[in-house]
């Protein structure tokens, strides 16, 4: 059966009636999350071993033989599969076929909805599924906020709204900025604008934020490096995608204003949530190469890039990775004339 956060939610309470859950998506940090909040719900802590297992790619037999264990100690056993894929579908079949047995919580990446996992899961009454997909906009905005009040640290509007177009696509790298944020404010300290854009404004060299901005300047090899090491260490393909898209957005505002007869520093200046001060400069140059028809050309072709992610054959990284080089190639050729 198909599962939404709400339905999540419930699980968290009750878990009795489940064999198994799927866990599926590109936000893989969100995956982690509700993989290890669910298994705490059932035991309290992972630290016991005779109720608490973890496998890394296994092969059938393996999974059977763990899904068939009982507890030495009493209570329920979990089991949590990473990088669970569909070759495991059959023994995942075999196994949730018997009604007892440990709690499986599957761990996977994307997948299409021709995939033999998802169908299995999707379609078993005692299984389920949940896509995890990335946040954005609102929906992000609200959980840096719930996070913030977990922690009992306040966060100035100003400050949310810039982490909210900052944060990271990945739900691991949204709580890890929170988490930094809360450690600088300190005890009934307060998370302001100067707060955030110090803090997570001091990330790695390369991001895929630097990437964007490296991008719609025309800084073709240093775009490249960029998406590159955003990618490797674990970015999403469908999210750098995305924030290519808001990036854009961003440098439509600054080009419609500038057709308003605004200059190119006070359209920048004009953005909401304002610019981190680092990077004002590269926003400038992109500023005088890029008009709003090139703008709605490059949003267009992101569209179709995440369409391709999502529902092709090819590789997501290549897909996301090539559409960041489209821009920076494009506005190389603007700069060159």
């Amino acid at each position: 059966m198909k599962l939404d956060a709400r339905d999540f939610a419930g699980l968290l309470r009750d878990s009795s009636g489940l064999r198994a859950l799927l866990l599926y998506g590109p936000d893989s940090g969100l995956v982690r999350e509700r993989a290890e909040g669910l298994a705490k719900s059932v035991l309290g802590s992972l630290d016991d071993p005779f109720r608490f297992a973890e496998l890394m790619r296994p092969d059938g037999s393996t999974l059977e033989g763990e899904a068939a264990a009982l507890s030495f100690t009493g209570g329920r056993r979990v089991v949590r599969v990473r990088e669970t894929g569909d070759n495991l579908a059959p023994a995942l079949a075999r196994a949730c076929a018997a009604k007892d047995g440990s709690l499986l919580i599957l761990e996977a990446g994307e997948l299409p909805p021709r995939s033999k996992l998802r169908a299995w899961a999707e379609k078993e009454r005692n299984v389920a599924a949940l896509a995890c997909y990335v946040e954005e906009g609102t929906a992000l905005k609200t959980t840096l906020r719930k996070l913030f009040d977990a922690q009992n640290v306040p966060v100035a509007p100003d400050a949310l709204d810039w982490l909210t177009d900052h944060a990271g696509a990945d739900r691991g790298s949204v709580r890890g900025e929170v988490e930094k944020l809360t450690l600088y404010a300190g005890e009934a300290g307060t998370v302001d604008l100067a707060a955030v854009q110090a803090i997570v404004g001091d990330q790695a060299e390369l991001s895929a934020e630097d990437a964007l901005f490296a991008a719609t300047r025309g800084a073709v090899a240093e775009a490249d490096r960029a998406a590159a090491t955003a990618l490797a260490e674990g970015g999403s393909a469908v999210g750098l995608v995305r924030a290519a898209h808001g990036h854009m957005d961003r440098l439509a505002r600054v080009a419609a204003a500038r057709e308003s007869g605004r200059t190119a520093a006070e359209a920048v200046k004009m953005l909401r949530p304002p610019l981190f001060f680092r990077r004002e400069r590269a926003m400038l140059e992109a500023a005088e190469l890029w008009r709003l028809p090139a703008i709605a050309a490059i949003q267009q072709a992101l569209r179709e890039a995440e369409l391709q992610c999502k529902r092709t054959g090819l590789p997501a990284e290549a897909v996301a990775h090539a559409a960041i080089l489209a821009i920076a190639r494009r506005a190389a050729r603007m700069r060159a004339r």
